[in-house]
């Protein structure tokens, strides 16, 4: 089993900054691609940047210039860096991973986070 553990969301101002961390832990083979998305109510989740084990990323256009996805493989975690942020951005975001799972036998996993909630208000 794979689990993901979010971090960092919050309440800022419009213009202000935050920034998300989301470990991996438990029985992990490997880690391959690292992604955010974010939901509101009502509405579906959207993918907002990604990136891969070898650290090739994309964003959605909303968010291109102003979040920067990274990731420090040697501790399973990925950092969502939000500036300029926007009451638009207001959301849960999610944090998922895919990989693999298990040394004797892997199996390929997909897993989500909990959501962290950033509010994005004066």
């Amino acid at each position: 089993q794979v689990q993901l553990t979010e971090s960092g969301g919050g309440l800022v101002q419009p213009g202000g900054s935050l920034r998300l961390s989301c470990a991996a832990s438990g029985d992990i083979y490997n880690l391959n691609d690292m992604a955010w998305y974010r939901q509101t109510p009502g509405k579906q989740r959207d993918l907002v940047a990604r990136i891969t084990s070898g650290g090739s990323t994309n964003y959605a256009d909303s968010v291109k210039g102003r979040f920067t996805i990274s990731r420090d493989n040697a501790k399973n975690t990925v950092y969502l860096q939000m500036n300029s942020l926007k009451p638009e951005d207001t959301a849960v975001y999610y944090c998922k991973a895919d990989g693999l799972t298990g040394r004797d036998w892997p199996t390929i996993f997909e897993t989500w986070g909990q959501g962290t909630q950033v509010t994005v208000s004066a």
